[in-house]
């Protein structure tokens, strides 16, 4: 869901990239501390609106300073667990890191979840310490000090909800792993713990927004929501993820991958084979070596007046910047690509050439098919 998003740089070999709500909430936690509570305070008072704006926008970058630290902790220790952690992405409601797999043990599970509030809660603790030392006089620091640690200790305390994918969750699906040696088995448990802890928020919210605290109902009925939306999801997940692993990629690509040569201008791609054949893809080959992939989106990133001088090795992506798998892979990886790039194919290469696509329609079919048969998913 946040696989996209503007690159912003790497921490530790990790690359961190902003989701486009990200700059929407930004600005709404900027307005509300420039226009509600920096004005509130009695010492800030006098102080202009551009003054307020300024330590508004301060404070409100050093927050999601503090929630990419929560997610670094995570990716760190999922990294030294053997993990592969692609990107975090910060969006609309803090950040999500993007691992190639589950944990492989429930002590690994434990100490990635708790990484997270642990760091937030150490923040919260340097940010409460700041705030103590600087009171007499009352001084800006003051003000941002107190809102960050206030902040963070109830982003600790919500992470810590025993719902799942909550950090909470996720320590509880590690203890009932740990018991019961079932991974799939305790992400159910945990995710249906989780979609509870959302309907009670939906449900809350509901109420609220019957009070004079309809605003704050507001907020708690769309984090319940975003909650149970994000529990069924991740469970899902899971659940496909447990359905693929064990096969192979050979079991589901598709062979008939055709191939241009890389002088095929993208009219004669258009109009000699993707209207001709409906294939969405093909391989670019100059003299009968791989050089990379063209697709349907390319072609629709060109200007219609440069199709006719504009060749497919131009608008192409090259072999080696291409994710890709090989033959004997597992399923479940073709199916985390999918989800991480957002595309709808994956190359499938060996001795560095195409031999064959798999296609998000190939996986569903796949499931589809073995249900229909009755045999075991």
């Amino acid at each position: 869901m946040f696989s996209g998003g503007i690159p912003i740089g790497r921490f530790f070999g990790i690359e961190v990239k902003l989701h486009w709500s990200w700059f929407f909430i930004l600005f709404l936690i900027t307005w509300l501390l420039a226009t509600g509570y920096f004005p509130s305070i009695e010492e800030y008072e006098d102080w202009s609106a551009a003054t307020c704006w300024v330590l508004g926008l301060v404070t409100s970058i050093l927050f999601f300073a503090s929630v990419l630290a929560h997610e670094l902790a995570h990716s760190l220790v999922a990294k030294a667990g053997g993990l592969k952690v692609s990107a975090i992405t910060l969006f609309f409601f803090g950040g999500v890191s993007q691992l190639s797999d589950e944990p492989k043990s429930p002590g690994n599970e434990f100490l990635m979840a708790m990484a997270g509030p642990g760091t937030t809660l150490v923040i919260a603790g340097a940010c409460w310490g700041i705030f103590f030392a600087t009171q007499h006089p009352v001084s800006p620091v003051t003000g941002i000090a107190f809102w960050l640690a206030a902040m963070n200790t109830l982003l600790a305390v919500f992470n810590l909800i025993p719902g799942f994918p909550l950090d909470g969750g996720r320590v509880l699906r590690s203890i009932i792993w740990w018991r019961s040696h079932n991974l799939l088995r305790s992400t159910r448990i945990a995710s249906i713990i989780g979609r509870g802890f959302g309907y009670l928020f939906i449900f809350g919210g509901i109420a609220l927004i019957f009070t004079d605290y309809w605003s704050n109902g507001l907020w708690l009925l769309f984090l319940g929501w975003l909650l149970e939306n994000a529990a069924a999801g991740s469970y899902r997940q899971m659940a496909l993820r447990d359905i693929f692993r064990g096969h192979k990629v050979s079991e589901v690509m598709t062979q008939d991958c055709e191939v241009v040569p890389s002088t095929t201008t993208v009219e004669q791609l258009v109009n000699d084979h993707i209207l001709v054949s409906g294939r969405r893809c093909y391989s670019v080959v100059d003299y009968g070596r791989a050089l990379g992939l063209v697709t349907a989106n390319d072609v629709r990133a060109v200007e219609r007046k440069l199709w006719p001088v504009k060749t497919v090795r131009d608008i192409m992506t090259p072999i080696d910047k291409m994710r890709q798998v090989r033959p004997d892979d597992d399923l479940s990886t073709v199916m985390y690509l999918l989800m991480e790039q957002g595309v709808n194919q994956v190359p499938v290469l060996q001795d560095n050439n195409i031999i064959g696509m798999v296609w998000r329609d190939s996986l569903l079919v796949f499931v589809h098919v073995r249900s229909e048969l009755g045999m075991k998913l």
